[in-house]
């Protein structure tokens, strides 16, 4: 996916990836390499995560695969899974929930809790602003919902592109029609991640497009209230 408003763009190559930026040294302009992103072995990783184990135990936390999309690197991915279940860590998987059937299925046994992205309920705006159509990502999450995962939607509110009415009566109809009424995280769309377009050379989309003002976010997260969701803006 190349969702426009991305905060890590960084993250859509599979290997690490180095950048040209400008810096200015002893006031004279200088092309810096700057790589960005790094490879751990399985065996390295794991070292990694149980470091933190004992905060995972005192606070009832585990561990976090995000991205971009974790389920990119399906094949690593599936094995930390497997490996931190067998240490008994808790694991959570952020995902926009785009990949083949079999795959979600397969990560789904050693997933404790989904963070699900919709990023648009219309398939057309979906692939204007995505690259791809939304028929996949809610297939899989209606596969979530009916084995019983503990899933939390998360839904970024971007102005002018998917906070009209329409857009979010369609959103509440089809979360409706899940078979267990799931956590909606509603994150209102910020500008933290656009100086990485510049600093890497990339194209950003989102110039002119404004953060959602705070009275329509509270108006937004009360629409699902209202319909017995239990609703968190930010995180």
């Amino acid at each position: 996916m190349g969702c426009w408003w991305c905060h890590n763009p960084e993250s859509r190559s599979d290997e690490p990836v180095t950048f040209l930026k400008k810096e200015k040294i002893d006031g004279r302009e200088v092309e810096v390499a700057e790589t960005v992103g790094k490879e751990y072995s399985l065996g390295e990783l794991l070292k990694i995560i149980e470091k933190d184990r004992v905060f995972f135990e005192e606070s009832g936390g585990g561990v976090t695969f995000s991205g971009g999309e974790p389920l990119q690197q399906y094949d690593f991915l599936f094995e930390v899974l497997k490996e931190c279940k067998k240490k008994d860590i808790h694991t959570c998987l952020d995902t926009t929930g785009f990949v083949q059937r079999d795959k979600i299925e397969e990560v789904a046994q050693y997933t404790d809790l989904f963070l699900y992205d919709i990023k648009h309920m219309d398939s057309e705006q979906h692939r204007k602003f995505t690259g791809i159509s939304n028929e996949r990502i809610l297939d899989n999450l209606r596969f979530l919902d009916s084995i019983e995962k503990n899933i939390w939607i998360r839904y970024v509110l971007i102005p002018g592109i998917n906070d009209d009415e329409g857009d979010l009566l369609k959103m509440l109809a089809f979360l409706k029609e899940l078979k267990h009424k799931h956590m909606i995280n509603i994150l209102p769309y910020h500008k933290i991640g656009s100086h990485k377009y510049h600093r890497f050379g990339l194209e950003y989309k989102m110039d002119g497009v404004e953060e959602p003002a705070k009275e329509y976010v509270g108006e937004v997260a009360s629409l699902f209230s209202k319909a017995g969701f239990e609703v968190m803006v930010g995180g």
